[in-house]
Order: structure tokens, then sequence, then C-alpha cells
């Protein structure tokens, strides 16, 4: 029987998958799992995962912690709850995000970091097993840099720039989140019109950031993320990790069509490209003058506090 779509893409990238939902990580078997506000919330308002923030305010009746305090204590229990699980489904790592409140707050951030690594270690999980998620800001990069120091690895996420990316690679940070799909939406939206295949703006972007690591030996992993269809996922073949939603695993997995590699790192050594780097002061004007990552990673940042201020909500109505 020929290869499906998602046993051949496994043969050159890996395959992680976009969700909070235990079921589906069982079913397509990747090698890590990441998550996000949203995706926490949602698996959190369905009665088959309710046992898990249930437990988490159990667990924390007798934390002496009031108010928001109390709340934030919760909800960081919730968090590692979920990744100790789904570290039973997978071999690899888990993704846990930071709360996005703090995406300017360096400070906040690596206090919230260590928080989350050592209610990790307290469960025996190492902390190689997890990858502290963090908003592309120039403070959180700066955050994801001390924390590398210390062996704690950093997931960059809301990454929409090249900008962004190579501060990241000068951060030594162990992986980034480019969002392929958000960044379609904005080009689609701003330019009214449509993208296909390579053209696509999301696939560009990546294409060009996996590229310069290769030529310049930047250790930082690539992982595209945010995918709004299969043939995003089919021109990134190659790519050190994608991260992907079920249903498009399930498209993945039910097409047996040839899909063959696109991203190779051994082409992109001959490349001619120009080694850049980026300060505080021209980071930010970088990433000011690129109007879809300027926007995105707002919005990135407020949908995802957003949700995090939902799942307080419903974490204060269980205290109640």
């Amino acid at each position: 029987m020929p290869a499906t779509q998602l046993d051949q893409l496994k043969q050159f990238t890996t395959v992680v998958a976009d969700t909070g939902d235990f079921e589906s990580m069982k079913q397509y078997q990747p090698r890590d799992a990441t998550t996000n506000p949203s995706l926490i919330l949602a698996a959190a308002s369905k009665p088959e995962y309710a046992y898990l923030v249930d437990k988490a305010v159990a667990d924390r009746q007798t934390s002496g912690l009031t108010g928001t305090q109390r709340v934030e204590d919760v909800i960081d229990h919730v968090l590692v709850n979920f990744g100790s699980e789904i570290l039973k489904i997978v071999p690899g790592r888990v993704s846990t995000e930071t709360d996005a409140r703090l995406s300017f707050d360096t400070a906040g951030t690596l206090a919230k970091a260590r928080q989350l690594i050592s209610l990790y270690e307290a469960r025996n999980i190492e902390r190689e097993r997890v990858l502290i998620k963090i908003a592309s800001t120039w403070e959180g990069i700066h955050a994801a840099e001390v924390l590398e120091r210390e062996g704690i690895h950093c997931n960059l996420t809301l990454l929409f720039s090249f900008a962004q990316a190579v501060a990241c690679a000068q951060a030594g940070v162990q992986l980034i989140s480019p969002f392929v799909g958000r960044i379609l939406d904005w080009y689609k939206a701003a330019m009214k019109r449509d993208y296909l295949g390579a053209e696509d703006p999301g696939v560009v972007s990546v294409t060009q950031i996996y590229n310069y690591y290769k030529k310049f030996g930047h250790t930082t992993e690539v992982m595209g993320a945010s995918f709004r269809n299969k043939a995003e996922i089919i021109e990134l073949a190659g790519c050190d990790l994608l991260t992907i939603s079920p249903a498009l695993l399930g498209e993945l997995a039910a097409s047996t069509e040839p899909l063959t590699r696109k991203l190779d790192a051994h082409a992109a050594n001959s490349l001619p490209l120009d080694k850049v780097t980026f300060d505080e002061k021209t980071f930010r004007l970088q990433l000011n003058d690129d109007a879809m990552a300027t926007e995105k990673t707002a919005e990135g940042i407020r949908k995802f506090s957003a949700d995090i201020v939902r799942l307080e909500q419903l974490i204060v109505a269980k205290l109640a």
C-alpha cells in the first residue's frame, strides 16, 4: 500500500500536533505537541478534560494564596496538568505558553517560565521535554536568551518577520514558530487576492528564514505553524518541524499522492544570502516598517491575552 502524505512528510520533517486534544495525538502519533491559551481554553471547556482543571483547583485548595495570585497559581497547574498528560502520549516535547500579557515584561516572563519549569520538574519531568512558549517581542526574545543560558528551552511564537527570526537566532533560542496562515490572512485581506503554492506569503517567509538559518549555521529550529491549507504544508516539506492541526493531519493521512522535499539545508548553503544582525533599535525599526508583522504580532498578543482572561473566569467560577 502506498505511503500516506503524512508518512512521507515524517521522513524529513518532524510532525508536531497543534492541539490540546489527546485523542488526536494518539491517532496521528506526532513526536511533539504544542499548546497555546486558545487550545487549552477550548480543551478545558470540554467535559472529557474537565478533570484536569478540577484536579488543579482541588490540589491548590491549601496553597494559602488569595485573589488574583490564587487564580494565577491554579492556571499554572492547569497548564502543567495538560502538558504532563500530553507527555504521556508524545515521545518528544510539549510547548507550554507563558501569559501573553507578559509579552512586554522581561522580568515577568522570566519568573513565569521558571515557575512552569519548576512545576514540571516537581513531577519528575525533565526540562529538556518542555519548551516555554514566549511571544517574539524584543522583551520576549531577551527573556528567552536568559532562559536558554539556564537550560530552559524556549519556543518563540507569534513570529511573523525576518527581523524577529534573526533576533531569535542571535539569542540562541531553541525553536521558533513562524505563523504561516496568519501571514497569508493579512496579505489576502490587504491585497484583495488569493495566493497559491510557493507564492503564499507565509510559505515565502518561512522558506527565507529556513534558508538563512541553514546558510549561516544557526541551530535554532524552524517550526512552521498556523496552517490554513494542506498546500502550505506541502510547500514547506523539509522544514525542521511543522505543527499541524488535527483536521490537516487527517487530510495528509487520507492522501497517498507523492510528497517531495521542498526545503533542504544542503541546498541553502549555496544561496547568495547576506548575513545581518539586529540590536534593539534596528529590530524595533525593522518590525515597525513591516505592517503585517506589527499588526499580526499585536493581534496575536491581544487574542491570547483575551483567552487567558476567559480561562481565569472559568477558574474563578470553579473556585466559587
